[in-house]
């Protein structure tokens, strides 16, 4: 069973979300286990105050390293072992689908979730082995990055989904954007679904998938397009394609 465990000051947060739809699914079959660690648990003071000011002046509050080492290790001595733990922070490298497959191989992992201004230094540096940020902006609190990586990474875990091969046609995972879908009824507002796939040629309408993938990453994501390795079936759909749009 694969096993995340997320140190967190709102555990309330973690079970909301990633306790439904296909990832509690997923719980409850056994799966996976997603486990929130609520750091005020380990205060050593009456009021479960985890943060303080923070030296050499400056706004907001920093949590302290004491009660985050001991939720730390509280989840080494469980599973008698150090998991490999990750730091939600805009300091680190951005996750992309690539390191979600690297960590979906990972059978345990612990995500610290921070907060206000941030996480004594000093406690980073002894239990965190790497540091992820979900994008270029600033959170409120580490949480929804945390819950980022973890439906990411989970989704890739062997019978998590429905259809295992799924995910491998999606947007990003295949290195292009993903075709168009289209479902019933056949007219909306006046427009129709695509005739090729109401044809029931499969291979035609493998084809047209792959030309509208071509075609969406080189109109909204030319990086992507320049980064994929492209056959020269592909380079012909993508500039058939063009031609009948201009």
């Amino acid at each position: 069973m694969k096993t995340y465990d997320i140190l967190t000051l709102f555990p309330d947060m973690i079970h909301a979300v990633l306790g439904t739809s296909i990832i509690g699914r997923a719980q409850n079959a056994g799966i996976l286990q997603v486990n929130a660690i609520n750091i005020r648990d380990f205060a050593e003071n009456k009021q479960n105050r985890v943060d303080d000011y923070p030296y050499g002046g400056g706004c907001g509050m920093v949590l302290q390293p004491g009660p985050v080492f001991r939720a730390h290790e509280e989840v080494c001595r469980r599973c008698g072992s150090r998991p490999h733990t990750i730091y939600l922070s805009p300091k680190g490298k951005v996750f992309t689908h690539a390191r979600a497959l690297e960590l979906a191989q990972m059978d345990h992992i612990v995500l610290l979730a921070g907060h206000y201004e941030g996480v004594d230094q000093r406690v980073l540096d002894e239990i965190v082995d790497e540091e992820i940020s979900v994008g270029d902006f600033v959170l409120t609190g580490g949480e929804l990055g945390a819950m980022i990586v973890v439906d990411a990474v989970a989704r890739l875990v062997d019978g998590v989904l429905a259809e295992p091969e799924s995910w491998q046609q999606e947007s990003i995972a295949g290195g292009l954007l993903e075709y168009p879908q289209y479902t019933r009824p056949e007219e909306f507002h006046g427009q129709r679904v695509p005739e090729v796939l109401l044809s029931g040629h499969h291979a035609r309408i493998d084809q047209w998938r792959r030309q509208q993938s071509l075609l969406l990453t080189a109109k909204l994501r030319p990086d992507l397009l320049e980064k994929a390795e492209l056959s020269k079936q592909d380079r012909k759909l993508l500039s058939q394609g063009q031609e009948e749009c201009l």
